[in-house]
């Protein structure tokens, strides 16, 4: 290793990730016990050292630049190394502690995580758990979450994913819906529970044979959770996993001709999967269950 390489202060790097990770610079310097002039002081020097800027000046708040985003992860895995070393020169380099933020969306965090995590507060329960459950995409780089189940392989090179498995989904509908729509199944008169007011779904369905407009779905939401309610209300046909609507007594399946729309199951993490042994345990074991699923 070139040691004369190394150019900045390991103790400015702790405090810019103490920084990061507290939130503000009146937070990081309560956490370490020192006064915030202090700690900015060792920020903006470190800053120099690098000749970079890690933070944009004159916002509501801390907010990385590009350069403190990418130069995050490494300070990360730092930060994991020195506990590993604390913990090992102290014999409790086998507990594995810490929190953990896992993203999914609504269904998923509803249906598929807590089985998963209930075995993992089991196996390891000096873990804490936070469940971002969104429909919308957390941003892994600005740290949203630590792990994420997307039905979309991640384009970015700095993080690590694994395809676990492909789910299909079909349509359902509650007994008092299908006798509306009366013997016929005439489904450009059924009504369907959309996710927004956009017309995807619409060309989605209309490229597999099924010709819907707008005044098909007279109710819309983008929460899943809500929508699964609406359809088992009796207020439109919805499209679901198998394994959700399949153990779902108060549905039953839809044939709209259109067969099951597959879609793939990714599991996400940042790159420090690789250093980290807290979120290599949780990503091995979301891999192992939801694969298994």
């Amino acid at each position: 290793m070139d040691w004369k390489a190394i150019t900045f202060d390991w103790n400015r790097a702790f405090a810019f990730l103490v920084t990061v990770e507290e939130g503000s610079l009146s937070a990081a310097a309560r956490a370490l016990g020192m006064a915030q002039p202090t700690l900015g002081r060792q920020v903006s020097a470190l800053e120099d050292e690098l000749g970079v800027a890690l933070f944009e000046r004159g916002g509501k708040g801390l907010e990385l630049t590009p350069a403190g985003l990418e130069l995050l992860g490494h300070v990360r895995a730092m930060g994991a190394a020195a506990q590993d070393l604390s913990l090992g020169a102290s014999g409790r380099s086998q507990a594995v502690e810490g929190e953990i933020a896992i993203s999914a969306s609504d269904a998923y965090a509803a249906y598929l995580l807590p089985p998963v995590l209930r075995r993992l507060r089991a196996d390891h329960p000096g873990i804490t758990v936070e469940v971002v459950a969104s429909n919308a995409m957390s941003d892994l780089r600005r740290r949203e979450a630590d792990i994420a189940v997307r039905n979309v392989r991640p384009v970015q090179n700095d993080f690590v994913a694994q395809r676990l498995a492909d789910d299909e989904a079909v349509f359902y509908a509650a007994p008092s819906c299908l006798e509306r729509l009366g013997p016929s199944a005439d489904f450009t008169r059924a009504d369907f529970i959309g996710f927004d007011r956009s017309d995807t779904l619409i060309a989605q369905l209309r490229d597999r044979g099924l010709s819907l407009s707008r005044t098909n779905f007279p109710v819309v939401t983008s929460n899943q959770l809500v929508q699964w309610e609406m359809v088992k209300a009796g207020l439109g046909i919805g499209i679901f996993p198998r394994w959700i609507g399949d153990a779902e007594p108060a549905v039953q399946r839809v044939e709209t001709g259109t067969g099951p729309v597959v879609f793939p199951v990714w599991l996400v993490a940042h790159r420090e999967v690789r250093t980290s042994r807290r979120v290599r345990i949780v990503f091995d074991m979301l891999a192992q269950e939801i694969g298994q699923r």
